[in-house]
């Protein structure tokens, strides 16, 4: 018998009882969980490459990032070609702000864990907009902000050189609107480490209210912290849902495998 339970006040449902994770029932509670709740966790599923790609193509079709379908999550260089890139994931984010499309959700496998750190916080955008005074709800309303890659590694590493610096600015730009009107008549907010600025904004005004909207944002009733166990699956919405990794050691032996899937609703 499939049970559930939240996560959270405001974000994610576990799942406990799961045996097949391509029933369609199941998938169908997934769905569900996905939209209104936004995270979605099964603990010592231990699904292999395979049964996680199954899985994952039953939510959408599955983006091949550098030709795998199946990418390894790892800030250790012997497990990850991307570790040092992988290190901005430390900061709350979300996933294709470059693109006019983000990605539509995400699933993590833990293969290896960290003896220490290590675990992955959710903060709902959602939520986070529906609880905003109505000041500052008319205050971000018609504001856009540019987002950027280089934003988001500058958090990692604030004095680059000029060719770490180069090879950022090569990445292009993108503009959204800081609320963003859903299809389904929510709000959520696009923000996170990629916020670069505000159009049209001093850049100290617009750095200071960034800052103030991400806090806001991630404040502890609004967020979920997962601590992983070998085995376990997670799955999030990554269009309303910041998520970041809480540290962990670079020679540690942590490992998630994450599929990731195509996004459908572009951002206003």
């Amino acid at each position: 018998m499939i049970a559930s339970k939240t996560l959270s006040p405001s974000l994610g449902v576990e799942f406990t009882g799961v045996t097949d994770p391509l029933d369609s029932v199941f998938l169908h509670r997934c769905v569900e969980a996905l939209t209104w709740r936004g995270v979605l966790l099964v603990r010592g599923l231990h699904l292999d490459d395979e049964r996680q790609l199954a899985f994952s193509r039953s939510l959408g079709e599955v983006v091949a990032l550098r030709g795998q379908e199946i990418f390894p999550i790892s800030v250790n260089p012997a497990k990850s070609r991307t570790a040092k890139y992988l290190k901005g994931a430390f900061h709350w984010h979300l996933d294709g702000t470059s693109d006019d499309v983000p990605i539509k959700a995400a699933t993590l496998t833990a293969r290896h864990v960290a003896t220490a750190g290590g675990g992955t916080e959710f903060a709902s955008t959602y939520a986070a907009y529906d609880n905003l005074p109505d000041k500052d709800r008319e205050r971000y309303e018609n504001l856009r902000v540019v987002h950027s890659f280089e934003a988001s590694q500058r958090l990692v590493d604030p004095r680059p050189t000029q060719k770490e610096l180069a090879g950022w600015r090569a990445l292009p730009t993108h503009e959204t609107a800081l609320v963003w009107h859903r299809r389904d008549g929510r709000r959520s907010l696009v923000t996170g480490a990629t916020a670069d600025h505000v159009v049209g904004m001093d850049p100290a005004e617009s750095r200071a209210l960034l800052d103030e909207l991400l806090e806001w944002t991630t404040q502890e009733r609004f967020r979920y912290a997962h601590d992983w166990a070998v085995g376990d699956l997670l799955v999030w919405d990554n269009t309303g849902i910041l998520h970041r990794a809480l540290p962990y050691a670079e020679d540690s032996e942590r490992l998630l495998h994450r599929t990731t899937i195509v996004g459908d609703e572009a951002f206003a």
